[in-house]
């Protein structure tokens, strides 16, 4: 077991994934000799060399677009999306390509590709740089969506993207990157938790949080606080944001009659949305109180000064939780 930070875990699942297979490559603004703005391709460029990890032009839509015949013709392209909000010039390229050449060619094209973008805020940064734009990407058939909240998950999940031969849009939280986790780096891939599938990290019998990325630290931090008042609080980490994993989820609810879905993300139409609705389905007659939500507001984000104030914190969870046991 090492102690390792999660930018330090995506960097070295990324050089395991390079070493493993000479048709991986990283390619994006600043990746190579910089190492990327956050430093998660940090040395990958010295020792593979600038044919295997490639600074590009700022033009999203042409990263995507090459690595879009790249992948056609057999490597495996893993794109950097600097920032979250630099993903839309690309998104036509994402939507109308990537998602469909499987589709279009009845099976015969696969398009192994993984899309790394750093989302949300919470680290004081201007317009477009915290962003949280996973349901455009959920919401589109023909992607896979998975996002890591520790260094564990970023050190394989990385790994299991770059394996795939479906393309994976894979959200990077950026204000937990400097946290630290212990991670298995002597363990061989295939004895890792499944890319799809969602995780308790937390085991409770009072009420389900449900989150995924940033949201899942903030989760995890207030079931500790609830556990204080007598609460015992169920987290599960959804991971995977589509396909989603309902099953455990499923299950937890059957159990706690209750749950609180969190993230970042604007409510209107989020991820919480589609998660409340499928619990309430399958879980109806089990439910307790109404499935809530916790989420960002329904505004673009905000300027750094207020964004605490945008952002879903530990109270407010607290507070989700409170309305949840007043039913």
């Amino acid at each position: 077991m090492e102690t390792l930070t999660l930018g330090k875990s995506l960097n070295l699942g990324l050089r395991r994934a390079m070493e493993d297979d000479p048709k991986v490559l990283i390619m994006g603004e600043d990746v190579g000799k910089l190492g990327g703005v956050f430093r998660i391709t940090d040395g990958l460029q010295k020792d593979f060399g600038d044919e295997r990890v490639i600074d590009t032009p700022l033009a999203e839509a042409g990263i995507v677009g090459t690595a879009i015949g790249l992948a056609l013709r057999g490597y495996r392209p893993v794109v950097e999306i600097q920032f979250d909000g630099f993903v839309y010039p690309a998104y036509d390229q994402i939507v109308c390509q990537v998602a469909k050449f499987h589709y279009r060619s009845r099976g015969k094209v696969s398009l192994p590709m993984v899309i790394r973008i750093p989302f949300g805020g919470g680290i004081g940064a201007v317009e477009h740089h915290s962003e949280s734009p996973e349901a455009y990407f959920s919401h589109t058939a023909g992607l896979k969506v998975v996002a890591c909240s520790n260094p564990s998950d970023a050190y394989w999940m990385i790994q299991q993207a770059i394996a795939s031969d479906d393309p994976i849009i894979f959200f990077e939280p950026k204000r937990r990157y400097w946290e630290k986790g212990e991670v298995d780096t002597a363990a061989p891939l295939s004895s890792a938790y499944p890319l799809h599938s969602s995780r308790v990290l937390r085991s409770g019998g009072d009420a389900t949080l449900l989150a995924y990325g940033p949201m899942v630290r903030t989760c995890l931090d207030a079931a500790t606080a609830a556990a204080e008042d007598g609460r015992n609080l169920e987290v599960i980490d959804l991971r995977s944001l589509s396909p989603l994993d309902m099953a455990p989820v499923f299950e937890s609810v059957r159990k706690t009659g209750r749950a609180v879905v969190v993230h970042e993300a604007p409510g209107n139409i989020g991820l919480g949305a589609e998660v409340a609705a499928r619990i309430s389905e399958e879980c109806f007659y089990s439910l307790e109180a109404p499935v809530l939500r916790v989420t960002g507001y329904d505004i673009p984000y905000p300027a750094s000064r207020v964004e605490e104030e945008f952002l879903p914190d530990l109270d407010r969870v607290l507070e989700a939780v409170d309305r949840s046991f007043g039913f």
